[in-house]
């Protein structure tokens, strides 16, 4: 399974709580752009509305940009596919104080692309320093480690 976009800050900002993966509907030309690696997660969330999901705040530029359609938004909602009771759940923990649904990441299974998401909790300051000491403290003994 490929990974073709990934919001790499997530892991950072917030504290993950249950995973989904979801199908995404999009035109041709964007899954062009993704299979280049061309597109950015930074800030997106995903929200539900009317019993449906749609993935806000990514941008996937024109595959071919002198070719694109003259009202191509790069940053226009994409509908996301699950199940009823994905949704069901999804929206519950949306209507949750404190919590909010993230996208981690595109990557492809088969023809398909496919994205991975998460119910999180954002994470304070505390927390993001101990994330950061640990992820230290591992660096450095995987490095006493390889000299020994």
């Amino acid at each position: 399974m490929p990974t073709l976009v990934e919001y790499k800050k997530a892991g950072l900002r917030f504290e993950r709580l249950e995973d989904f993966s979801a199908g995404i509907e999009l035109t041709g030309s964007e899954v062009k752009a993704l299979r280049e690696k061309t597109g950015s997660m930074d800030g997106a969330r995903i929200v539900i509305r009317g019993g449906e999901a749609y993935l806000l705040g990514m941008t996937i530029p024109p595959y071919q940009a002198k070719n694109a359609d003259k009202d191509y938004d790069p940053e226009r909602a994409r509908r996301l596919l699950l199940t009823k009771q994905e949704l069901r759940q999804l929206a519950d923990a949306e209507a949750k104080k404190g919590l909010t649904i993230v996208p981690f990441e595109l990557y492809t299974k088969g023809d398909l692309v496919k994205v991975r998401l998460a119910i999180v909790r954002g994470k304070g300051k505390a927390d993001k320093r101990e994330d950061l000491k640990r992820k230290d403290a591992k660096r450095e003994a995987a490095r006493v480690l390889k000299r020994g």
